[in-house]
């Protein structure tokens, strides 16, 4: 059933109010806060039918509302403001991704570090597996004398942008040659197949250079599936977690990547922001908003915050955007800085 503007405005400002104080909202404090225009028992009444309707709860007799799951998704997907970094949380982003960073894993544990310090919530950060990408095709193509351009593409994804040092003097046609012989013998194959070292056994001696890149390539960005979690203390803090059993059972979500992990997948969502016990099997009152990434030649990766369903939805967000746009930022610093090494 759709709910009237009026209703909206109401269930709206119960949200707004309670992700701020984690306490009940009686309808005095909405008409003096959010809306003065309507009387008190307007008010009420659109409370009572809310609450009917599934989107608010009333903890005492006595006490004011609180939202329900159905209310933080209808919040998220049609309510919600979408709020502005500070320019100090913008700082903290800079701070942390200001330079070229070595390798994945440092982006992973950089991006998993600045969510939670800017939320203060539970952060996780993780690179999607390619280790079981089939490599469909390879192109090679000559840069400078001494340096190649290598395009490894997989039924997923592409590893692209890559460079590798090549011979001296190498004529332009090797490349094309070099390129059909690699796809020859790699296509079909696991990416985990290939960096085993088992694929090949005997290499023309002209090609081993190249057939060594490639499998570099393949080793640096086939990586594990492991998780960067940052700030699981923090979970603690949050008053919905104050029950022993409920932290403990969210501490084990946490210990356990067979858990864990499928509850982050994205899927084929830029965002997903999945809440309550519904979505997220044996949590009712968790949730979870993560992010992808591309993190160019390395493929997808993802990063979020786990916390109570009164996270700041809004400021979660605007985080994760901002730290894409920094991490977009990065790969294109990364791509100037190989073109002035050429």
């Amino acid at each position: 059933m759709a709910l009237s503007g009026r209703k909206e405005k109401i269930l709206k400002a119960v949200v707004d109010s309670y992700i701020d104080s984690c306490e009940p909202i009686s309808s005095s404090v909405i008409r003096e806060r959010y809306l003065p225009e309507l009387s008190g028992a307007t008010i009420r009444n659109e409370l009572a039918s809310l609450e009917d309707m599934g989107y608010l709860t009333q903890p005492h007799v006595s006490a004011g509302r609180v939202p329900t799951a159905d209310a933080y998704r209808l919040y998220v997907d049609r309510l919600m403001n979408r709020r502005k970094l500070s320019r100090s949380e913008i700082s903290v982003v800079k701070k942390y991704f200001s330079h070229k960073l070595k390798d994945i894993d440092e982006v992973v544990k950089n991006t998993a570090k600045v969510i939670s310090e800017i939320t203060n919530l539970t952060s996780v950060a993780y690179v999607e597996d390619i280790r079981d990408d089939v490599i469909t095709n390879i192109k090679i193509v000559k840069i400078t004398p001494e340096l190649a351009l290598f395009v490894i593409v997989t039924d997923k994804s592409i590893i692209k942008d890559t460079t590798a040092g090549v011979p001296k003097d190498l004529r332009d046609e090797y490349f094309d040659e070099a390129s059909r012989f690699a796809t020859e013998v790699f296509a079909g194959k696991r990416i985990s197949q290939v960096t085993s070292g088992k694929i090949v056994s005997e290499i023309h001696k002209e090609y081993k250079r190249i057939f060594d890149a490639i499998i570099a390539i393949l080793k640096s960005y086939a990586v594990s599936d492991d998780i960067a979690i940052e700030g699981s203390s923090k979970l603690l803090e949050q008053p919905e977690f104050s029950n022993l059993e409920k932290a403990r059972a969210m501490l084990r979500l946490l210990d356990s990547k067979e858990q864990l992990y499928p509850v982050l997948k994205n899927g084929n969502m830029d965002l997903n922001i999945k809440i309550g016990g519904d979505e997220i099997s044996g949590m009712p009152e968790c949730a979870i908003v993560t992010a992808s990434y591309d993190l160019g030649a390395a493929g997808v990766g993802s990063a979020g915050v786990i916390g109570p369903m009164r996270m700041d939805y809004s400021k979660v967000v605007s985080v994760l955007d901002c730290i894409g746009k920094a991490i977009c930022a990065l790969d294109k610093q990364g791509d100037g800085n190989n073109e002035s090494e050429d």
